[in-house]
């Protein structure tokens, strides 16, 4: 067996293995520049029996200063910090935030709600297009160079 890169006389080959695998997606487009790593595995004849194909993921922060306004009269603080305020403060990072992922050539974005605002959060990004997707359990590996 050998693993090597990706070639464009693969593609045939993995089209069959991913309609084979009977999944509910498309085939992804290979071309594209965020498949940072396409690795092929071949059997002792040379033919692709297994690939490896990574897609970059975007994961989003969201970081707010709740600080904010502390040393402020009471009266000042909540006028300009307010739950109203903050809300469109997000709809306009939220906005530019796209704008500026579809232009660096990504096509989704992931996000990950701490337990305590999870409930709450979640339904404002709903309201913004994102969807709870828990229909694929999600897995991390964290990576670590072999010294």
């Amino acid at each position: 067996m050998i693993v090597r890169e990706y070639t464009a006389a693969d593609l045939d080959a993995l089209r069959a293995m991913h309609a084979s695998q009977g999944f509910d997606y498309p085939f992804p487009d290979l071309a594209d520049p965020i498949f940072v790593s396409k690795l092929v595995l071949e059997d002792d004849s040379g033919k692709p029996v297994m690939a490896s194909l990574a897609r970059l993921t975007c994961e989003m922060y969201l970081l707010l200063d709740r600080a904010r306004g502390a040393e402020e009269p009471r009266q000042l603080c909540a006028r300009r910090n307010n739950p109203k305020q903050r809300y469109e403060w997000l709809l306009a990072l939220h906005a530019a935030g796209e704008r500026d992922l579809l232009a660096r050539g990504l096509d989704d974005a992931h996000a990950w709600l701490a337990p305590p605002i999870a409930r709450r959060f979640g339904r404002r990004l709903e309201a913004l297009g994102w969807i709870r997707d828990d229909s694929w359990t999600p897995y991390c590996r964290r990576l670590v160079a072999a010294m």
